[in-house]
C-alpha cells in the first residue's frame, strides 16, 4: 500500500485482459489500471513470447484502487462475476494457460479474502459440485504489456463484453 495515497494494489487474470481491464476502468474506487504479464518465468515478457505459452505469464491486470472507495473484497466480486473461474487455461475462445484465472495477491490479508471468497464462490449456484480452477498466488513482478494493449477498448472504439454468457 502507498502510505502517502493510501491505495492499494491488486492483480487478477481472468482471461484476455482487454476486457477484464475495461471491465474494472469502470469500478468507481479505481484509480489506475494497466494491463500486463505477471505469474510467469521469463524476463521482459512481450505478447508475442506470451501467446507462445513458454513463458508462464499470465495476461492480468495490475489495479491502483483506494480501499476508503471501494474494498477488496467488491474487487472480487467483480472478479467473480466477469470470467468463467471453473475453465482451466481458458476463457471462452482464448485457449491457452496465458488465460488462466488468477488471483495474485499483494499481502497476507488478500490471500485470506481471496481465498474466503473463492470458498464461498464454490459453495454457491451455480458452482457447487464444480472444480474453481482459479489460482490464489503471491504476487510477482508485473511486467507492463505493451502500449498498444492498454486501455485497448477505449483507444480502438470496440465495444466489449467481458460476461461468460456472451462466449455462447
Amino acid at each position: 500500500m502507498d502510505e502517502e495515497t493510501q491505495q492499494e494494489r491488486a492483480t487478477f487474470a481472468a482471461g484476455c485482459f482487454w476486457g477484464v481491464e475495461a471491465a474494472f476502468r469502470r469500478v468507481k474506487g479505481v484509480t489506475e489500471t494497466a494491463v500486463g504479464y505477471t505469474g510467469g518465468t521469463t524476463a521482459d515478457p512481450t505478447y508475442r513470447k506470451v501467446c507462445s505459452g513458454r513463458t508462464g505469464h499470465a495476461e492480468a491486470v495490475g489495479i491502483i484502487f483506494d480501499p476508503a472507495v471501494i474494498s477488496y473484497e467488491k474487487l472480487l466480486d467483480v472478479f467473480w462475476s466477469i470470467h468463467d473461474p471453473t475453465q482451466v487455461n481458458r476463457q471462452g475462445p482464448d485457449v491457452g494457460t496465458s488465460f488462466r484465472s488468477a488471483i495474485f495477491y499483494h499481502s497476507l490479508k488478500q490471500q485470506e479474502l481471496a481465498e474466503a471468497s473463492k470458498a464461498r464462490l464454490a459453495a454457491s449456484a451455480p458452482y457447487q459440485g464444480k472444480t474453481i480452477a482459479t489460482e490464489i498466488v503471491p504476487a510477482q513482478k508485473f511486467w507492463k504489456a505493451e502500449e498498444y494493449h492498454q486501455q485497448y477498448f477505449e483507444k480502438s472504439g470496440r465495444g466489449y463484453c467481458a460476461s461468460p454468457k456472451c462466449w455462447e
